[in-house]
C-alpha cells in the first residue's frame, strides 16, 4: 500500500515534541507514503488525535504490538467522503 519514508523511534524525542513531530511528518507525506514510529506503549491518543486532523486519511498498521515495544506504520491515504464524520454522507443524507 505505503512506501515507506522513515522509521521514527519515539523513545528519543522528549514527550512533550512527540505530538508535534510527529504531526508535522504526516503533514509532509504525500498520498501513499508512510513512515513507522517505535515506541513503549500503545500509541492510541496519537492514533485518535491524527484522524481528528485529517479524518479518513490515516492508515494505521501495527506491525508489532508489545509488550514491550510497539511498531505502527503511519501512512496517508485519500480521503473517502463516504462515511468521513461531519461530511454531507456521514448521516447517510447523500444518494
Amino acid at each position: 500500500m505505503s512506501s515507506t519514508v522513515a522509521e521514527i523511534d519515539v523513545r528519543t524525542i522528549a514527550p512533550y515534541e512527540r505530538h508535534a513531530q510527529l504531526f508535522a511528518r504526516f503533514d509532509a507525506l504525500q498520498t501513499g507514503e508512510a513512515f513507522v514510529i517505535v515506541n513503549d506503549h500503545n500509541p492510541v491518543p496519537l492514533h485518535m488525535q491524527l484522524e481528528g486532523r485529517a479524518p479518513g486519511q490515516v492508515a494505521w498498521t501495527y506491525l508489532q504490538q508489545g509488550p514491550d515495544l510497539w511498531r505502527v506504520q503511519i501512512g496517508k491515504q485519500a480521503a473517502s467522503k463516504h462515511g468521513v464524520e461531519g461530511s454531507c454522507c456521514s448521516g447517510g443524507a447523500c444518494g
